[in-house]
């Protein structure tokens, strides 16, 4: 298809690179003196600009997983791209590109534009795979004494807002016979996959196209519905074909569809275990009937955050114009089982408990941005309920689900981490961290048990969740580390700026561009992860702090004092999350407190070591470290940690004074906000200020953090507000400048997160400005049009005035109607490959390549040069040409290039 000159919006090029100051040719003959424009340096290898859209093509299929696909320049974040079904192709518009500056590729936080093996430093780390872990007395991963049914269902497909085509009501059922009375009701959530296949082939979209069938995801989980069925829960798993092959599109990745679609599922369940009995599918009636009160759901990868979703929107419920699930809530959701899950706007819900598997060779969700569903509950609310976060070493994304599983699936399946590195130290297919299918499976069934079975009120499982350093004898050889927050934990320690740090600690920025401010810096190739992780890509993000602890010496205590004593109540002990680097081992400190009279208590010592980990892994992972009060009674004015070993370093995010009980979480429904959207005319003077739409449902007050990021410059300004209990609008101003400059693609967002007292459903908004400006004219003239071999083309685009956004003017050769046509071999081949994606070899005709030159002219430039640079060659000829059409507007223009 031919290329036409257009705004950048609508410009329809092909491009594969810039000019650059290496291209001077080697010829005696000078080339012309070239703009600042032209000489921009090449667009990175895979990257073009095509129909108006900023594209990257990847080498290979990209796999269609859970983690958002982003477009970064530098560190700040462009967006998330379209995709082509088979997920090769992924494109941006150029309204929304502000910078076509160090490009790259992003997904779970690291880059995949490039070969994993650059985010590597130094030699393969030395790793020992942590010791086991004494077994607890009571395994979950043991079936019950209950034999079990299976069975499927496909009801009426429902239409969801947001989702243009309908989407499917299909589950699997497994229910155990003849246990007596009504039983709990476990519900299980896939995540995002391909949706599609026809042998070796599939796809992402909705419906399957002709001679395609779906993907059987939701059968995937069959071994922990067995396994929970067998204890006496009825289990459903549900699929979401409908929602995954749709929701690329979507701000928030699929969310609110997918809690439509589980409480559309839990909205029939409970019409069957009522009066609509006799109309249930034939499973259902096999089963016993659910007890829609005991309610818990196990999400995998973005299925976790539809998971969330649900009981939030079950406690509140969402805007009218987002909700999928008209009817009455029913049901009560006594917690939550996390798989790898995705939580991109860090809004967990913190009233209801939950459990997060963190995979610790994730090869999708990488940054292991679950951890979230931990970290951002602290301080929103009570702190009654239990957020367990369970590290397991060796698993990856996708075995947790037999769908997802080469030779388990019907439909083709890959290994989520060997796509980056099959011969990692850690996570390769050999190395012997790694967890086999089989093992993990059954690691994950054991947890997904141990789960549901504390949240129904079976305490004996709270060591395996809580921190306590146990095992569960069915998840072996797996080595499954947890830490917690909640349950009524006391805070102790929680680092921000108005802490005392000395003795080698002081508090850092767990999000941050600047070096010298952050926590942990890592490779370019991967962002610092687990706990973090980004959201929504707004860096810096104030306000998420952790203390960092260096020390050259054994013996010199690192002391960490609040600006205002902590009380410890009724705790019994001190619980610490430390992380230490990955592969230390041995790494000792010293606990001791100190109250506000000056009375020091030693507390004992605690020991950790680093998780498995290489420069692709995700292993700064806090571990919870245990002391014993020892009769200190009252609050804390300083902690020291006293290392024992001769150097090293660790960060600790938080101390916590731990209770004796489990209390009873007893959600409340805190108010909600939800962020919307304006479309506004910039108008061509003055300044006109805007308030996002922000609705809160609910009463009651708290604080919320608010970041504004302007699309076009990637700026960003963060800060935190107060709401008042009877508050009803909260100001987000955004203003908008009017001027008689042409753009596309101007924008503001403005993201929420709660920092008390609120739960966030849809936490990003924006204003949209629609142009009203004429589009400049352009003209094309000569700069050099007739030059010796090795000389350099050039035609000048000059537009009649600035505009505000990119405007991009490309062309293509067409075969000279006389003369001798330049080819291939005839132009620099750097140029030829950057601007064409092709080698210069076989020769041939420039109209017979891909080739398409191309300039940028960027938001304020009124000028920009097209060159062809040429070499020189040992062939006596005559003139040869080279025909470049740029459409009606511009028309075609001629070089000649003389021997």
């Amino acid at each position: 298809m031919r290329r036409l000159l257009v705004p950048a919006a609508f410009a329809m090029v092909l491009v594969l690179g810039g000019g650059g100051p290496g291209w001077a040719a080697p010829a005696p003959a000078p080339s012309p003196a070239v703009p600042s424009a032209a000489a921009r340096p090449a667009l990175p290898d895979g990257w073009s600009v095509e129909r108006g859209k900023l594209t990257w093509r990847a080498d290979r299929q990209v796999p269609a997983g859970d983690a958002a696909v982003e477009f970064w320049s530098g560190e700040r974040r462009l967006g998330v791209p379209d995709f082509t079904p088979d997920h090769t192709t992924f494109s941006l518009d150029l309204s929304r590109v502000w910078s076509l500056d160090d490009l790259s590729v992003r997904s779970g936080g690291r880059r995949i534009d490039r070969a994993p093996q650059a985010a590597r430093r130094g030699a393969a780390p030395v790793v020992i795979p942590p010791a086991p872990l004494p077994e607890h007395s009571v395994d979950p991963g043991i079936k019950g004494p209950y034999r079990t049914v299976e069975g499927e269902y496909r009801l009426a497909d429902v239409t969801l807002p947001g989702y243009a085509a309908p989407v499917e009501m299909r589950a699997v059922v497994v229910a155990p016979k003849g246990a007596p009375g009504n039983r709990p009701l476990a519900l299980f959530l896939q995540g995002r996959h391909t949706t599609c296949f026809a042998g070796e082939q599939d796809s992402i979209e909705w419906p399957c196209p002709a001679g395609m069938q779906p993907i059987p995801s939701h059968r995937g989980y069959l071994q922990a519905q067995e396994l929970l069925a067998s204890q006496g829960w009825v289990t459903v798993s549900i699929a979401a074909n409908g929602i995954n092959g749709q929701d690329g599109p979507l701000e928030d990745a699929g969310a609110q569809g997918r809690s439509s679609l589980v409480r559309q599922h839990l909205g029939k369940w409970a019409d069957w275990s009522g009066t609509g009995r006799a109309g249930a599918p034939a499973v259902v009636r096999a089963a016993p009937r659910a007890d829609l009160g005991r309610v818990f759901l196990m999400g995998h990868s973005r299925g976790g955050e539809g998971v969330s979703r649900a009981a939030m929107d079950s406690l509140t419920p969402p805007p009218a114009a987002q909700e999928g699930y008209p009817g009455e809530v029913r049901w009560t959701i006594r917690g939550l089982l996390l798989i790898g899950p995705t939580i991109f706007g860090h809004n967990p819900v913190p009233d209801v408990p939950s459990a997060t598997i963190l995979p610790g060779c994730d090869g999708d969700v990488s940054d292991l941005q679950g951890q979230m569903f931990i970290d951002e509950t602290r301080g929103v609310s009570r702190g009654r309920a239990l957020h367990s976060s369970l590290y397991m070493v060796g698993a990856n994304h996708n075995f947790f689900n037999t769908e997802w599983t080469p030779g388990q699936s019907a439909a083709p399946s890959i290994d989520d981490w060997s796509w980056w590195d099959e011969n990692d130290a850690v996570c390769g297919t050999t190395a012997p961290t790694r967890l086999s299918a089989a093992q993990q499976q059954s690691a994950g069934a054991t947890y997904i048990a141990a789960a549901a079975r504390l949240f129904d009120g079976d305490e004996r499982m709270l060591p395996l969740l809580d921190g306590s350093g146990v095992s569960a004898a069915s998840a072996a050889p797996a080595r499954v580390l947890s830490h917690a927050l909640g349950a009524a934990r006391t805070a102790a320690l929680l680092p921000d700026p108005s802490v005392t740090a000395t003795g080698g600690a002081r508090i850092c920025e767990q999000v941050t561009a600047d070096p010298s401010a952050a926590c942990l810096v890592t490779s370019t190739d991967v962002w610092p992860a687990v706990h973090f992780a980004t959201y929504f890509g707004a860096v810096p993000e104030p306000g998420r702090h952790a203390a960092d602890l260096t020390w050259t010496a054994a013996g010199t205590p690192l002391t960490l004092a609040p600006r205002r004593p902590m009380s410890l109540g009724a705790a019994r002990g001190l619980a610490l999350r430390l992380i230490v680097p990955p592969n230390s081992t041995g790494t000792r400190f010293t606990v001791a407190v100190t109250d506000p009279a000056g009375r020091r208590a030693v507390l004992g010592e605690v020991r950790a070591d680093g998780l498995p980990g290489t420069g692709l892994t995700s292993s700064h992972w806090a571990q919870e470290l245990r002391v014993p009060l020892r009769g200190f009674r009252g609050e804390v004015a300083k902690l020291e940690l006293t290392p024992r070993t001769a150097n090293g370093r660790a960060w600790l995010l938080d101390a916590w004074g731990r209770g004796p009980d489990l209390p009873d979480p007893r959600p409340v429904a805190l108010p909600r906000v939800d962020l919307g959207g304006l479309v506004v005319d910039e108008g061509d003077s003055g300044t006109k200020t805007y308030q996002v739409p922000l609705r809160i449902t609910g009463r009651g007050g708290g604080r919320l953090s608010l970041t504004v990021l302007h699309l076009l410059t990637g700026e960003s300004r963060s800060w935190q507000t107060t709401v008042e209990p009877d508050q009803r609008v909260i100001e987000v101003p955004v203003e908008v400048a009017g001027d008689t400059r042409y753009a596309e693609g101007e924008a503001t967002y403005v993201l929420a997160k709660s920092q008390r007292g609120f739960v966030v459903g849809d936490y990003a908004g924006a204003v949209e400005i629609r142009n009203d400006d004429p589009m400049p004219t352009m003209s094309l003239a000569p700069v050099a049009d007739t030059v010796a071999e090795g000389g350099t083309l050039s035609w000048r685009l000059t537009l009649s005035a600035a505009a505000e956004s990119w405007l991009v003017a490309g062309g293509w050769p067409e075969a000279p109607a006389t003369g001798t046509e330049l080819s291939t071999l005839d132009v620099h081949p750097d140029w030829f490959r950057a601007y064409s994606g092709e080698e210069p070899e076989p020769e041939r005709p420039l109209s017979a390549s891909g080739l398409s030159p191309y300039v940028f002219l960027e938001a304020g430039e009124t000028s920009a040069d097209i060159v062809v640079p040429t070499v020189p060659d040992d062939v006596a000829e005559g003139p040869e040409v080279v025909d470049l059409q740029f459409g009606d507007e511009l028309g075609k223009v001629t070089g000649t290039v003389t021997d």
